[in-house]
C-alpha cells in the first residue's frame, strides 16, 4: 500500500467513553439488585450513542482512500490510476479549480458512494482521461495529491551506457 488516509478516533473514543462512564457510573449504583433497570436504561442511553458514531462510521465506509501502485480505492469504488489524467492531479496540486464552465458543464461527480462532503473534509477535483471530473472528499489534501502523483509520474531510472 503506497498511501492509505487514517481516519481520527478521537471523536469515537470520547463519545464511547462517555457512555462507558456513564452507564458505569450507573451501575455503581444500582447493581446488583436493579439488574433489568440497569440494562433497559443503558439500551436507551446505546440509542442515543448511535447517531454520535453515524458521522465516523460512514466516513470510515464512503471516505476511505487508499491509493497502491495501480489502483485508487475511495470508499466502495476502486479507479485504475491509468484512467487518471495526470494533467488534472498538476493542476490540483497547484491549486486550480476547473473554471465555471467546466465545473457547471461536468458536474464533478462525489467518489466513494457517498451523498455529500462531510464537514471538515476538504475535495480535490481531479478528471478521467475521458474528461469525466471526480471530486474525491480527503483529510489532507497535500498529502493526498502528492501521494496520487508519484504513481503517475513514476521516475525515470537512470541510462546506463
Amino acid at each position: 500500500m503506497t498511501y492509505t488516509e487514517k481516519s481520527s478516533k478521537a471523536w469515537s473514543a470520547v463519545c464511547i467513553g462517555v457512555y462507558l462512564a456513564g452507564i458505569g457510573y450507573m451501575g455503581v449504583e444500582t447493581l446488583p439488585d436493579d439488574f433489568g433497570v440497569w440494562l433497559g436504561v443503558s439500551g436507551l442511553f446505546l440509542l442515543l450513542l448511535l447517531p454520535c458514531l453515524a458521522v465516523p462510521i460512514s466516513k470510515r465506509i464512503y471516505h476511505r482512500i487508499e491509493i497502491d501502485a495501480t489502483t485508487l480505492r475511495v470508499g466502495r469504488e476502486r479507479l485504475p490510476l491509468t484512467d487518471i489524467d495526470p494533467a488534472s492531479v498538476r493542476a490540483a496540486a497547484q491549486g486550480q479549480l476547473p473554471t465555471a464552465p467546466q465545473h457547471t458543464a461536468a458536474n464533478p461527480r462525489l467518489v466513494g458512494g457517498a451523498w455529500g462532503v462531510p464537514m471538515g473534509m476538504d475535495t480535490v477535483i481531479i478528471a478521467t482521461r475521458r474528461g469525466e471530473f471526480l471530486t474525491v472528499a480527503t483529510r489532507d489534501r497535500a498529502a493526498f495529491l502528492q501521494a496520487l502523483s508519484a504513481p503517475l509520474h513514476p521516475a525515470v531510472p537512470p541510462q546506463q551506457y
